[in-house]
């Protein structure tokens, strides 16, 4: 049975280094990824269909985020949002965001693996209002 599956608005990855090293992080992120999708659909982030802003995570260890977005094209724009949050984005409405899990709290996530949901999806959430200050949308 081939099943369709429609590219989600928001989107995201975790990198293999991350899943070695922390214990359910990519089946969190699934979960997470339909929750960040639900809550930016009831603020209304996606009232123009032919104007869907796409937002691609990369959830990234500290030392990959440190080369990440340095092999992307050019004509991307870089932005910070915070030392550990760079934001690509090009004219198409299409965002990669690199978010890094810096060392402190990779101990901290390793040590209290039950803080991990609720702690990403706080660091994605600030991240996405961030989105949302710039694009003139609702923050969720």
């Amino acid at each position: 049975m081939d099943i369709m599956t429609e590219q989600l608005p928001i989107s995201i990855q975790v990198s293999d280094d991350l899943v070695a090293q922390i214990n359910n992080i990519a089946a969190i992120c699934n979960k997470l990824e339909a929750q960040l999708n639900f809550h930016t659909m009831t603020a209304n982030w996606y009232g123009e269909e032919e104007n869907i802003l796409l937002i691609n995570f990369f959830l990234v260890s500290a030392s990959e985020f440190e080369s990440s977005g340095k092999d992307q094209e050019t004509e991307l724009e870089k932005e910070f949002l915070a030392d550990d949050v760079l934001l690509l984005s090009s004219s198409n409405r299409l965002l990669d965001c690199y978010v890094a899990i810096t060392a402190s709290e990779l101990l901290l996530l390793k040590q209290t693996p039950k803080l991990l949901s609720g702690y990403l999806g706080k660091k994605l959430t600030k991240v996405l209002n961030l989105i949302a200050q710039q694009q003139g949308f609702e923050k969720i």
